[in-house]
């Protein structure tokens, strides 16, 4: 699967193997080239800056081992770690593909209206220390959590944080010390009960007393802020595309948040392009 055996396929195909439109990989490969000129003179890779990302894409959209992904192009394993960390490491130091972060929800000329808020979880390894830290009782798996804010009316992904399985949704997002304009209305689901105390233009799903039943009419509600909610369901699923964030991951638990945050990044990229199909 080298690039010039893909890089013929119609946009919505070359997106479905890769994760990303070709628009967005060559805009990557610009950053790379970029990277690649400063770089000391050495000996040439084997692969080509192109053939380099899409080894990396592919590693993200499959979640192969290194051994696999280095067995399909033609490199050790080693070599195929090393490519695929450099690669990152020029992405993400570039600047080039970041998140707007928490700055933008209190800029004086900030337009944002409504906002969402929600976790996803991504299963690991257990690990060798400290295993109850990680352990999920909503998943009953190890995990890590990654908390994504994203504004509603352009599903773009404002910031995100990220914690341990055990820690629950409600308290990671006071952690992370989101600040938010009076005017701004945030959304969460149930796990964020309480969190009117922070921000008192909130809104979450009202809960059944126990013992008790909703009404007709606050069902209602629950239903409507459902129907804006499902946002950042949309938003979870396209992160997901990509294998290294829905199977069990593998890797230092150091790399997970960066590796998150520049996918996240690319996804926001994306949305500023026009549809696939429009003239």
């Amino acid at each position: 699967m080298t690039y010039d055996a893909v890089k013929h396929l119609k946009p919505s195909e070359f997106k479905r193997l890769c994760g990303v439109r070709p628009e967005t990989f060559e805009a990557m490969i610009s950053v790379l080239r970029q990277a690649e000129s400063h770089k000391p003179p050495g000996r040439p890779s084997k692969l080509s800056l192109e053939n380099q990302l899409l080894m990396t894409l592919e590693y993200w959209r499959e979640y192969r081992t290194y051994f696999h992904i280095g067995q399909s192009w033609g490199v050790n394993e080693s070599t195929a770690y090393r490519i695929i960390k450099r690669t990152e490491d020029r992405l993400i130091t570039s600047r080039a593909f970041t998140l707007p972060g928490k700055k933008k929800l209190v800029a004086a000329d900030s337009q944002i209206k409504v906002v969402v808020v929600d976790v996803t979880e991504t299963p690991i390894e257990r690990p060798k220390k400290k295993q109850k830290r990680f352990y999920s009782g909503k998943k009953r798996k190890h995990t890590f959590k990654a908390q994504v804010v994203a504004e509603v009316s352009t599903r773009e992904i404002l910031c995100t944080a990220h914690g341990k399985g055990k820690q629950h949704d409600f308290k990671l997002y006071k952690t992370s010390k989101i600040q938010l304009k009076a005017k701004t209305k945030l959304l969460g689901d149930k796990g964020y009960q309480g969190i009117q105390n922070l921000h008192s233009f909130s809104q979450t799903p009202k809960k059944k007393p126990r013992g008790g039943k909703l009404s007709a009419d606050e069902k209602k509600k629950n239903r409507e802020l459902a129907r804006i909610r499902v946002v950042s369901e949309h938003i979870h699923r396209k992160l997901k595309v990509f294998k290294i964030l829905s199977l069990t991951y593998r890797n230092r638990r150091k790399r997970f948040s960066l590796r998150f945050n520049l996918i996240a990044a690319l996804y926001n990229y994306e949305l500023r392009l026009p549809k696939l199909g429009a003239a």
